[in-house]
């Protein structure tokens, strides 16, 4: 009997073309491979001004605005999941609320007090770093549905307490958020509330530094104890890995993405309500991570991107365009569900009955692999 055995019916992915593609791409020389991260950054800047590009993608909107939001904010947003989701495989289901202290730090200390946008900018990722400390200190030793009923319910307390609280506009949100401060008479980076140009040129730039951060975490001592908690906490706390004390990095970390993420969609947006943070928004950015592949950064990139653009590009479907959405994704997890573009470490955990978010689902597995070995 073997408890490794995958489920009975379940095909384990094979190496397509995408996993050749990474092969050959790892293969490359050092120097070649950032010639290829540099034209990848020089496309995403100018995707806002690509002639007609607007018409095909977004015939009902502004291209440029929803570049901004939903777009490179779900992208962000979605790369600080994949650090408690996809690294260290803890279900959150409340991580709108550090997008949310990240807002409302900048409406707060700019609106109010007159701060300037790079004053904010580091205490809104600090408060809400201090916040994911806060909720995973106590917490952090349940495991999954647990675990994700206290997020959800963290993530409820942050939206009701704005809503409820005067100071912080109750449910009329707070307006007259500042702008960043305009560089120089360089036409691209003048901040105003009309143009979204800018703010999707200063979200590219923190998402490449985020990206950046996270694969050196990843490759570093943090990335791999988050691997085996992911894989089994058990064993790797037998192993020596001081599981809670990784399992809160990863919580500030992913947090602290969070957070800088709303500081700047809130300067861009000039006004805020607890509306623009509901429950809702942490379940899509979760249905992006799990839809480009958890744990593989590429991956989560290109599932964020789907889950902002398609219900844009469904506009024309008018009251249909949720069921057109929702409709999609349930068509891509099912011919796809190990997401995407998935790691190969979550592939194979996947073909295995391990790769369950904090092994939601890997018991499961297990219990049909022996039954599958026994009826065998």
């Amino acid at each position: 009997m073997n408890p490794k055995r995958p489920l009975r019916g379940w095909t384990a992915p094979r190496a397509g073309s995408v996993d050749r593609m990474a092969a050959r791409w790892r293969a490359l020389p050092r120097w070649l491979r950032w010639v290829g991260y540099l034209a990848i950054f020089v496309f995403a800047i100018s995707l806002p001004n690509i002639p007609n590009l607007g018409d095909v993608m977004t015939p009902g909107s502004s291209w440029q605005r929803v570049l901004f939001y939903p777009i490179s904010v779900y992208v962000l947003l979605a790369l600080g999941l994949n650090v408690v989701v996809g690294y260290a495989g803890l279900l959150d289901l409340g991580y709108v609320a550090f997008f949310a202290i990240g807002a409302y730090s900048m409406a707060i200390l700019g609106g109010k007090y007159g701060w300037g946008f790079w004053e904010v900018l580091p205490v809104g990722v600090g408060l809400a770093m201090l916040a994911g400390l806060l909720l995973g200190s106590p917490t952090l030793r349940l495991r999954g549905d647990y675990l994700a009923i206290v997020t959800l319910g963290f993530g409820e307390m942050i939206r009701e307490t704005a809503n409820n609280l005067n100071y912080l506009g109750g449910p009329r949100g707070l307006a007259n958020i500042p702008p960043p401060p305009s560089i120089g008479h360089i036409s691209f980076l003048q901040f105003s509330i009309l143009d979204p140009k800018p703010y999707y040129y200063l979200l590219v730039a923190v998402i490449a530094v985020v990206i950046i951060m996270l694969k050196r975490l990843e490759r570093s001592r943090v990335g791999r104890s988050w691997t085996a908690i992911r894989e089994d906490e058990d064993a790797a706390q037998l192993m020596g890995v001081p599981t809670l004390k990784f399992k809160l990095w990863a919580f500030t970390v992913g947090a602290a993405v969070g957070g800088a993420g709303g500081v700047i969609f809130a300067s861009g947006n000039n006004a805020i309500q607890p509306t623009d943070f509901p429950f809702i928004l942490s379940a899509t950015i979760l249905a992006a991570v799990v839809l480009g592949g958890a744990g593989n950064i590429p991956g989560v990139i290109l599932g964020a991107f789907l889950v902002a653009w398609l219900p844009e590009a469904a506009r024309g479907f008018d009251q249909y365009r949720v069921l057109v959405f929702g409709g999609s994704l349930v068509v891509l997890m099912i011919f796809r569900p190990q997401g995407l573009w998935p790691s190969k470490i979550r592939a194979e955990e996947l073909a295995e009955g391990e790769g369950g978010i904090d092994r939601l689902g890997a018991e499961v597995g297990t219990v049909r692999a022996q039954s599958g070995a026994l009826d065998g």
